[in-house]
């Protein structure tokens, strides 16, 4: 485990010590990336996207679900509903993404989490909206943000006609696109624990450096540039991917509160979660099991 995690998990923990004994009911919202097949917008149960939903994801789990074809912007308000409903008032949220929902939460967090929020009763309606409870806030109680193979910074799958052009979402992941959508260094001080994924083969013509067959370690690891990322040791990249918070071997930073919990130097780990909790989800699902407590 990090320091940076060890450091945030004490800090909670002491929070949680000193609070009144009406103290917080903690959540962990899953949100999914492209496509999502299946999964039922507005019911925070279906899990049909990841998995089992009696395994192990994190306490009082909720599936995020949205329309993964579509843009960023016109699906945004999915998410910011589950963040009302669950992560107002008393309430506090662990965050677990996928791919693009790591763009997802980042545009929420740097464009909304600066905003004026009515304090929710997580109690959701059938679209997946909770009634007020009365006063507001602003922004969301998050504890910290884990991220599989996030796509913050696009892919170069986008960028070469890789995938279905007539799906919306498409055009955000484009890398240049995905990188000036919002400022990925405004996070309201919530940390991004980035999980890397490099079980990638079949595009290495086209993804640059290490990468999971969908995404690279550009925007896996929360790099502030596109480039050529690596494991150490390997050849004919720009820079190795660093642990933590540290600039990539070549000064490339990442971008602010992001840090690199795991480097996939076994290069085991796909992107796809294959729907059984699988590939790179598998480990976050495993981290958010044994610290979203």
């Amino acid at each position: 485990m990090s320091t940076v995690r060890t450091a945030v998990l004490a800090a909670a923990t002491a929070a949680l010590l000193a609070a009144p004994e009406a103290s917080a009911t903690n959540y962990t919202l899953w949100i999914h990336g492209k496509n999502g097949g299946g999964t039922q917008r507005g019911n925070y149960a279906d899990f049909s996207n990841w998995g089992s939903s009696t395994v192990a994801a994190g306490v009082n789990k909720k599936a995020v679900n949205w329309n993964g074809t579509q843009k960023i912007s016109v699906e945004n308000f999915r998410i910011r509903d589950a963040l009302d409903c669950f992560c107002t008032g008393t309430n506090w949220c662990y965050i677990a993404v996928h791919s693009a929902g790591n763009l997802q939460i980042g545009y929420a967090l740097s464009l909304y989490g600066g905003s004026t929020r009515n304090i929710k009763n997580a109690t959701p309606n059938s679209t997946g909206v909770c009634g007020d409870a009365g006063g507001t806030q602003v922004g969301w109680n998050v504890k910290w943000v884990d991220v599989a193979s996030g796509a913050g910074g696009g892919s170069e799958l986008a960028d070469n006609g890789e995938w279905a052009t007539t799906d919306p979402i498409v055009g955000d992941l484009v890398t240049s696109t995905a990188r000036a959508m919002y400022n990925h260094n405004t996070t309201r001080s919530k940390w991004f624990y980035m999980f890397a994924g490099a079980k990638g083969t079949l595009y290495s013509g086209i993804l640059p450096g290490q990468d999971d067959e969908a995404v690279s370690y550009h925007s896996t690891g929360g790099v502030s540039a596109a480039g050529s990322f690596c494991n150490p040791g390997d050849l004919f990249c720009n820079g190795t991917l660093t642990l933590g918070t540290a600039a990539t071997s070549n000064g490339v930073a990442k971008w602010s509160y992001h840090t690199v919990e795991l480097r996939d130097d076994g290069e085991i780990y796909g992107h796809s979660g294959g729907g059984t909790w699988g590939g790179i989800v598998g480990p976050v699902r495993a981290d958010m099991a044994a610290t979203a407590l």
